[in-house]
Parts: structure tokens; C-alpha cells; sequence
């Protein structure tokens, strides 16, 4: 039987928490004075808790001290964490469950490959953690996307080469990670802005049992 390894990012491919992300950046950027749109939140998805809040400080040409950064980024997880405490297992996705049950019905190994230190945490409050074979987060990479090195580690956990692999990602970054360690890449959002993917559908919804069964195949 062929087996692929099946590696999903967690923020906008399986929970939507990107928004809860938003409402706390938003919230710490009004508290240092500077305007911050959606367009620009696009730019910090998969990017790291310190990269985003160089961008944002860069968007409000404001400096502050190292203490008062450690701080914000602090309070900015802290707020996160609060909405996150909330979340249950109707933050799923549409037809995420369904494509991992179809997978694990295939008996094809499945990882998590995400930025996020927090992912653990999401898994269990969504009731989904019991799906992954493997769980790499922000706790287990040293270099952010687009380096492909939590992708890496995932295959590696999940007993497959690169090339056997295929991600699902709503990033940019993401994506460009999944391209250079010459595994599938799936785009999970909008093609204009993930055009770079070998694929891109809207949501999961969009992607057919067919299609599941091509990949394995393949």
C-alpha cells in the first residue's frame, strides 16, 4: 500500500486562531499609537511572535526599548492565550475532520507542522490531537518559515523523505518552506496570494475524496 506523509499547519488550515491573533496585534498596536489593517496582518501569518512585532513597529516608525519589547510581546501572548482558553471544537475548520479521518481510514501518517508554541494546547481544546502521529511545533524549531526545517523534522518524525511528503498551508512563508524541501505543497486560501503552491483550494471542502486517493497514488 502506498503511504505519503501528511503535514498540516495548524493557524487558517485546521482552526482559524489567526484572528485571534489579529484582535491581540491590533489591540498592542492601538496601544502604541499605530493604525493596523487586515491587508497588513496578511504579512505576519507563520511569522514569529519577535518578526511581527519588528513589522509593526517598522509600519508605525516607532523604536522602544529591548524591556518594553520583551514586554509587549509578553502581553500580546497572554492576550492570545485568553481567547484561545476559549476554544472548543467548533473553531474546527469546514471538512478538516473529514479529510484527516479519510486519511487515517488510508492508513497514511499524519503530522502537524506549525509555527505556533501554542499547538498542543489548540489541538487538545478542538479535540483533535488524537488524529497526529507526530507534533512539531514552535517549541521544536529553531529557524521560522520559510525555512523549511519544522517540515523537515516532521517527515523525519512521520518515517518519510521530503519528496513523500505533502503540506497543507494558508501561508506564504508556508508555502515557500513546503516548495524548497521539494515536498507537495497545498495551499489553503486564496490562489492570488498562494499562487507559489502546486495546488490551491479555498478550504478544505474543495478537496475530493478523488483527490485525496491521487496524492497517495502518485
Amino acid at each position: 500500500m502506498n503511504k505519503k506523509g501528511f503535514i498540516f499547519d495548524l493557524d487558517g488550515v485546521i482552526v482559524d486562531t489567526a484572528k485571534y491573533h489579529f484582535l491581540a496585534w491590533q489591540r498592542l498596536a492601538k496601544s502604541l499609537d499605530i493604525d493596523f489593517t487586515e491587508e497588513e496582518n496578511e504579512q505576519l501569518k507563520g511569522v514569529s511572535r519577535v518578526k511581527s512585532l519588528e513589522k509593526i513597529l517598522s509600519w508605525g516608525n516607532k523604536t522602544i526599548s529591548q524591556e518594553k519589547f520583551i514586554e509587549l510581546m509578553g502581553k500580546k501572548n497572554e492576550e492570545y492565550l485568553s481567547y484561545i482558553a476559549e476554544m472548543d471544537s467548533n473553531e474546527i475548520l469546514p471538512d478538516v475532520p473529514r479529510v484527516l479521518n479519510s486519511l487515517i481510514k488510508k492508513q497514511q501518517p499524519i503530522s502537524l507542522g506549525s509555527a505556533s508554541k501554542n499547538a498542543r494546547v489548540i489541538l487538545e481544546r478542538v479535540n483533535l490531537k488524537k488524529y497526529f502521529d507526530a507534533i512539531v511545533d514552535g517549541n521544536d524549531v529553531s529557524k521560522a518559515k520559510p525555512d523549511p526545517e519544522v517540515f523537515l523534522i516532521a517527515a523525519k518524525l512521520l518515517g518519510m523523505k521530503p519528496e513523500q511528503c505533502i503540506v497543507f498551508e494558508d501561508s506564504v512563508a508556508g508555502v515557500e518552506a513546503a516548495n524548497v524541501a521539494n515536498m507537495i505543497s497545498i495551499g489553503i486560501g486564496s490562489k492570488s496570494v498562494l499562487g507559489h503552491a502546486k495546488y490551491v483550494f479555498k478550504d478544505f471542502t474543495e478537496i475530493s475524496e478523488e483527490f485525496i486517493k491521487e496524492l497517495i497514488n502518485n
